[in-house]
């Protein structure tokens, strides 16, 4: 990480009023993919990390049975709070989180993983920090949209800011999935340095193939299980 989270976040907090407007292009491109892929269940939570004013967690908060999303800015959360009651979203709550302490509820049970444009300001160490807490919740899914290097960055136009960001190549980040236990499943390439890759628990998808192999039927035996910042 190339600055302190209290650097981080006074300079998210003083982007919050105008941040939704200032977005690029391929960053909403991103924020509809990830919305996209999460695709949770009504009776599924969703931890939203590095969630800034909303943009991944209100659309979800539609669909879902329960959205949390964690941001190290208040000056972030105070708008995605404002957005949530106008738009009357109950199944919504914010609060101070970030990937390596996401600040989970004792009383939820995370089903689906997403964030975007947040994990890039993370060392490639810390990415793989924060992609082992994750899987430690144990989500069957996991949607990362972020900025993310599928080939070599132009360095007179780097799609970043490299004083602050550090964003991974594709590779260091599928490493990091695998390694946790999780396999990829969909990569999405919006830019050459913006992407969106869908990583589902490897246990999860063994037993959801039984299932459907058995006409719906569980699996006997236990399901295999392995075992998030603005930063």
């Amino acid at each position: 990480m190339k600055q302190s989270l209290e650097d981080h976040a006074a300079r998210f907090d003083e982007k919050a009023g105008d941040y939704d407007e200032s977005k690029s292009e391929e960053y909403r491109a991103c924020a509809s993919l990830v919305v996209d892929h999460a695709a949770p269940d009504p009776d599924d939570t969703v931890l939203d990390l590095g969630t800034g004013t909303g943009a991944i967690a209100l659309p979800l908060a539609e669909d879902a049975a329960r959205v949390i999303g964690r941001d190290i800015s208040e000056g972030m959360l105070e708008q995605a709070r404002e957005k949530a009651a106008e738009r009357g979203l109950e199944p919504v709550e914010f609060g101070e989180g970030r990937f390596r302490e996401p600040a989970v509820p004792d009383d939820a049970d995370v089903d689906v993983v997403t964030s975007n444009f947040a994990m890039h300001h993370l060392s490639d160490a810390e990415k793989r920090e924060a992609i082992d807490v994750i899987a430690d919740l144990e989500p069957d899914r996991i949607v990362l949209g972020d900025v993310m290097l599928f080939g070599e960055a132009d360095p007179e136009e780097p799609f970043y800011s490299p004083e602050v960001d550090d964003p991974a190549t594709v590779g260091v980040l599928a490493d990091a999935f695998t390694d946790a236990g999780y396999a990829l499943t969909a990569v999405e390439l919006v830019h050459d340095q913006v992407g969106v890759l869908v990583a589902e628990r490897s246990g999860a998808r063994a037993a959801d193939s039984a299932a459907d192999a058995s006409g719906g039927s569980e699996p006997d035996g236990d399901d295999e299980s392995s075992g998030a910042d603005e930063p």
